[in-house]
């Protein structure tokens, strides 16, 4: 489980599925028994006193009504569509629940960028343009090769690395059935190999929480929440 300020107050913790019924027990305790309603991003769990979590739905997992059902649509094994891409790497992959049965993971040379001026500053800039986007146009055949197929069968599509570059490989027309699948999330990736996409897995299906702390209680924001 990992932890992050958020902004404007609290933290953010990323939680494996199978241990939100755990965590959201020892919240109960320290906190005191929540009421919980139902919110457009999930469920807001407010204790007694004052303390407050977030629960945000995992990518793929359908609306609830209420804890318990929330706790069961997280568990639930999902089909969730990888695609990641930073520089010239792109990682594409399907998850089946914490499985990752296909996966591929291709990268290009782009040429870093260089201190000479003028002439030559503006050749290789020309040259590092040109390779990204041919390493853009690789990543949009890995992703309508591998995902295409299988988009119809798809819970979601959870992307990660560079924004950008996964914005422009998306914005493709023929990648139209992924886009419209694509998750809120944008996982904080380095560049794609088959290790990062492994990882990307528990990323995608991890519950986000943002905790905040009563006000009596400003010194635990600290805290990791176990």
């Amino acid at each position: 489980m990992s932890s992050r300020p958020a902004a404007g107050g609290g933290r953010w913790v990323e939680v494996d599925p199978a241990r939100v019924a755990r965590w959201v027990a020892g919240f109960a305790d320290r906190h005191g028994p929540p009421t919980n309603t139902v919110q457009g991003y999930g469920l807001l769990l407010a204790a007694p006193d004052g303390a407050t979590a977030e629960l945000h739905t995992p990518p793929g997992a359908p609306a609830t009504l209420d804890l318990e059902t929330f706790v069961a649509a997280a568990t639930a094994p999902r089909r969730i569509g990888l695609l990641l891409a930073r520089k010239g790497a792109v990682a594409v992959g399907v998850a089946e629940g914490e499985q990752l049965p296909v996966h591929k993971v291709d990268t290009r040379y782009v040429q870093g960028r260089t201190a000479a001026g003028g002439w030559s500053q503006q050749r290789f800039a020309r040259r590092r343009d040109n390779q990204a986007k041919a390493a853009l146009a690789d990543a949009v055949d890995l992703a309508a090769r591998l995902l295409l197929p299988v988009a119809d069968r798809l819970d979601a599509l959870v992307a990660g690395g560079d924004r950008r570059a996964v914005d422009t490989v998306l914005a493709d027309r023929r990648l139209a059935p992924l886009a419209t699948l694509r998750a809120d999330r944008l996982l904080d990736v380095p560049e794609p190999r088959h290790a990062v996409l492994v990882a990307a897995v528990a990323a995608a299906r991890s519950v986000h929480i943002l905790i905040r702390e009563p006000q009596s209680d400003a010194g635990g924001q600290g805290r990791l929440e176990p």
